[in-house]
């Protein structure tokens, strides 16, 4: 056989999972269609953490997953669906979101660490204390009105999407954590679909906080002032994802639900970890640790406000397909790990 041909031969064409129902009822169908496959593949249910849950046989076409999955509505959370041809992960997972209202926040005000100025601090959710070892914020506790109930009202259906950045100082690739903030990462996808990130700087560097540990960098603002937004305000979800080098979170004003499109890539977990709880983590890098450091490394025209000298450019956002999930191992790709670390000590703000 010609070289050609045995290179077209090997040539596997990936699986391909779309919803023909974006937003499915409490009880109703969730339909999805399976497509670039000539044979029968698996299908197969994973939670978050990539455990399998079911399996089923299915055929190229539409596919009600409610009839192929019946305990789908139980799952309690996130999950992906994966199709697995011939033993083989193929194609982006497809992503079935609860549709879920926001537990109440539970907020005081408390002082920064200058001990004079004061911010609001999130203390808990719904009827839950993020810190139940502090005394004080239980004495509030038990203060709090009984939250309203939190009906379940569907599921939405969406592929399961990497944002990638191509900015000056290099590509940076995000993988989104929807089973920890599903409208934050929804509308990060969204904002990169539409160009929103397009031709955006780097407004913002925090080399190291008061204790000299690496901190932030901050960008999403179309007017590059560090004052402007998409028109709207997003309203902070409970993420547990721990803020850490790569990881990507909103930025936002004092008042908790004020988020819009600015985004902070976090430098170091030393210095980010007082961010949990407090801004919405939704994603993390698994492409352009050295696009970061080479960001967080520019000189500062103002220190006192972050702001760049010269400042790097987001040239371009989109999404692409995330990777398949492998059941039991889940992406094949890793968070960034390198570990950012300041130039010489220079005097920034620790907002």
């Amino acid at each position: 056989m010609p070289a050609a041909l045995l290179l077209a031969s090997a040539v596997m064409t990936s699986a391909t999972l779309t919803p023909r129902t974006e937003f499915a009822k409490p009880t109703g169908p969730m339909v999805v269609r399976l497509s670039d496959i000539d044979q029968p593949c698996k299908l197969v249910l994973l939670d978050k953490d990539a455990a399998e849950l079911a399996r089923a046989t299915a055929a190229a076409g539409d596919v009600d997953l409610t009839v192929l999955f019946p305990k789908i509505r139980e799952a309690g959370g996130v999950v992906r669906v994966q199709a697995v041809v011939a033993g083989s992960p193929e194609g982006a997972p497809l992503l079935v979101i609860p549709l879920n209202p926001r537990p109440a926040i539970r907020t005081t005000s408390d002082l920064r660490p200058d001990g004079k100025t004061t911010y609001t601090r999130v203390i808990g959710w719904g009827e839950t204390l993020l810190d139940p070892k502090n005394e004080a914020h239980a004495k509030l506790q038990a203060s709090w009105a009984k939250s309203d109930p939190t009906p379940l009202s569907g599921f939405r259906l969406a592929r399961d999407l990497d944002v990638v950045f191509e900015t000056t100082a290099g590509r940076i690739r995000f993988a989104m954590r929807p089973d920890e903030a599903p409208n934050t990462a929804r509308n990060f996808v969204e904002l990169a679909e539409k160009s929103f990130y397009d031709g955006t700087i780097v407004h913002r560097i925090v080399p190291a906080d008061r204790n000299g540990k690496p901190f932030v960098i901050q960008g999403g603002d179309p007017t590059g002032t560090g004052d402007g937004g998409p028109g709207y305000d997003l309203p902070l979800e409970p993420s547990k994802l721990a803020h850490d080098f790569g990881v990507v979170s909103m930025a936002r004003s004092d008042w908790p639900d004020s988020a819009g499109s600015q985004w902070f890539i976090c430098l170091s977990r030393e210095a980010t970890a007082r961010l949990d709880g407090q801004y919405c983590a939704f994603g993390y890098a698994v492409e352009g640790a050295d696009a970061i450091l080479k960001i967080a490394g520019g000189e500062l025209a103002d220190p006192a406000t972050g702001r760049p000298k010269e400042p790097q450019t987001v040239l371009r956002a989109f999404t692409e397909p995330a990777p398949a999930w492998i059941p039991g191992k889940g992406r094949p790709d890793a968070r960034v790990t390198a570990v950012a670390t300041p130039e010489a000590k220079r005097e920034s703000s620790d907002r």
